[in-house]
């Protein structure tokens, strides 16, 4: 039998029905931020390429690099790192099945955002 309500309700949830939530943002950016370390680590490889090619490529972009908008994208790429990584081990924890209540899952997403900041700090002043 056809369903004669099919076409007044959702076909499957959808981002319009749920509201934001930490854990679900905090996924988000973990992806983000994955394709972030792949776009930086292509510029390690242009820079690396250049400097194994000719001293006029390497001089441009090692002075990109240098600039105040290499320093920049750096200073994001090393956040990007360290929040990646932090939430990659949040999901070995997950893994092993331990913090997975909403409050506890809640906390550990800020504690992602809080510990790559702290991280991120600590290695512009150490390098």
């Amino acid at each position: 039998m056809a369903d004669v309500n099919r076409g007044n309700r959702p076909l499957s949830p959808h981002l319009t029905i749920y509201r934001p939530q930490l854990t679900s943002m905090s996924s988000i950016m973990v992806r983000i931020t994955g394709i972030a370390a792949l776009g930086v680590a292509l510029l390690v490889v242009w820079w690396l390429l250049a400097a194994a090619t000719s001293e006029s490529a390497f001089a441009f972009i090692d002075g990109l690099m240098r600039s105040w908008l290499g320093d920049l994208v750096m200073l994001g790429a090393a956040w990007a790192i360290f929040y990646h990584m932090l939430g990659r081990l949040r999901h070995v924890v997950w893994d092993f099945g331990y913090c997975l209540e909403v409050e506890t899952s809640e906390k550990l997403g800020i504690g992602m955002f809080i510990g790559a900041t702290v991280l991120t700090v600590l290695a512009a002043i150490v390098v």
